[in-house]
């Protein structure tokens, strides 16, 4: 179970026991923020790519208020960014869609953060299903999650 994989992977922190399971589904910014009493932009969204190796997967955790942009990836990755489809979410990330999270993820997904969550004190991604979160700072983050480093490939509202 997806959840299970990412508190075993918080455990290693001593993190596994601040997971927050809601009792309504957190799949969406908005149903996370709801769920979880913040405001969206600091729900921290992990979207899926291909990777260049099809069987690998670039996960990039934004802002809850940050839109990709295409230009920026392409500039980071040297690829154009495409979506990982249903069929192939679980199995290089780790979890089901609704749930993806830079924790306990297989060696296929390569984790990065976005520098749109730099503007908060804390911020709340996913622990591997649709009803779970933890909060952290973007330095805790950047411990637990273990990224391939900083990217900015995002642009945020006017």
């Amino acid at each position: 179970m997806s959840l299970d994989r990412a508190r075993d992977h918080l455990a290693r922190y001593g993190r596994a026991d601040d997971v927050i399971v809601t009792e309504h589904s957190s799949a969406t910014v908005e149903l996370a923020a709801q769920a979880l009493g913040v405001a969206p932009q600091r729900i921290a969204k992990t979207l899926s790519f291909r990777g260049a190796d099809p069987d690998t997967a670039i996960l990039v955790v934004l802002a809850g208020d940050a839109r990709l942009d295409n230009t920026g990836f392409k500039q980071a990755f040297g690829l154009k960014a495409r979506m990982l489809g249903g069929e192939d979410v679980e199995r290089l990330t780790g979890h089901e869609p609704g749930g993806v999270c830079p924790f306990g993820n297989p060696e296929s997904a390569t984790v990065w953060l976005d520098t749109s969550l730099q503007r908060f004190e804390s911020v709340f991604p996913a622990c591997g299903d649709a009803a779970s979160a933890i909060e952290l700072t973007c330095a805790e983050l950047e411990t637990v999650a273990q990224p391939a480093g900083w990217v900015t490939v995002s642009t945020l509202p006017a």
